[in-house]
Order: C-alpha cells, then sequence, then structure tokens
C-alpha cells in the first residue's frame, strides 16, 4: 500500500464529497480510484493496493483490496486502531511478532488488534488478495517498521 493510502490521507471525505453530502447514500464506483504498486520501502515483492473507501465522519476505518504476488509481503508493522483483514482469494501467510508463521485462505478473517507488530502478504508459490479494513486513530492507520527478512518468512 501506498504511504498515503495508509497513512493520513485516506482520512478525509471521500475526493468530490462535500459535508452536506456526507449524511447521504453515495456509490464510489469501481475503477474511479486508480490502483498503485506497494512502495518498497513498505513491501518486499510485488504488492497492488486498490482503494475502496476513505475514513469519513460515519466510519473510522478506510478500506481497501490488497494483492500480493507470490512471495511478497508487508514489512513488520502495526495498527493504532487495529485491521481486520478478509482473505478473497489464493493463499497467503501472517505472523505476530514471537509467534509462528500461520498460513491464510479465502474466508479466513484475520483481526490484527491495536499496537501488535505483525506482517502479512502472500505464499511462496501462490499469490493472494485480501480486503484490509483499518481503523484510524489520530490520523493514522499504520507504524511501518523493519522488512521482514527471508528467514523469518521462510520460518514455517
Amino acid at each position: 500500500m501506498t504511504a498515503a493510502l495508509l497513512g493520513a490521507s485516506m482520512c478525509a471525505v471521500a475526493p468530490g464529497v462535500t459535508a452536506a453530502e456526507s449524511d447521504q447514500q453515495r456509490i464510489i464506483r469501481a475503477g474511479d480510484q486508480p490502483s498503485s504498486e506497494g512502495p518498497s520501502i513498505s513491501f518486499t515483492g510485488r504488492v497492488r493496493v486498490d482503494p475502496l473507501f476513505p475514513v469519513d465522519e460515519s466510519v473510522n476505518a478506510s478500506g481497501a483490496y490488497v494483492t500480493f504476488e507470490p512471495g511478497a509481503r508487508s514489512a513488520w508493522h502495526s495498527h493504532p486502531a487495529g485491521q481486520r483483514l478478509i482473505v478473497v482469494a489464493g493463499v497467503g501467510l501472517t505472523q505476530e511478532w514471537g509467534k509462528p508463521v500461520q498460513e491464510i485462505r479465502p474466508g479466513d478473517v484475520v483481526i490484527c488488534p491495536a499496537g501488535v507488530k505483525h506482517w502479512h502478504g502472500a505464499a511462496s508459490t501462490t499469490g493472494m488478495t485480501h480486503l484490509a479494513v483499518s481503523g484510524v486513530l489520530d490520523g493514522n492507520t499504520v507504524e511501518w517498521m523493519e522488512k521482514v527478512s527471508d528467514d523469518q518468512y521462510n520460518a514455517r
């Protein structure tokens, strides 16, 4: 995910929406928001982020589809207000600091509590897509840390 998508920019009302319109149902059309590449400072391998919705006055969370190519993964990170991941395709891996790597599959929901250091990404031979719903605290959705080493990634 780009820093902008994971950071403060997702904390604003959706582009083109006025305060008066924020209390009405609206549709954000598929394809209206451009995909972006996950930045190499926060990810290893090829990662695509497809934003779905930003934070607004009614919901203090943002959402995006994140697609990891085989072997791609996030850096270690935490979420100040927590995160939920719903695996929608492929096979993935996740690990909480100090605990074993776990495999995740479509339909699995990963609950990432606030402040818990973890990473997630694709398995080595299979890509993975998840829906990420991230809470926001003081304008932030994520705190990035060091990259996951190959030894950490392969420790299963």
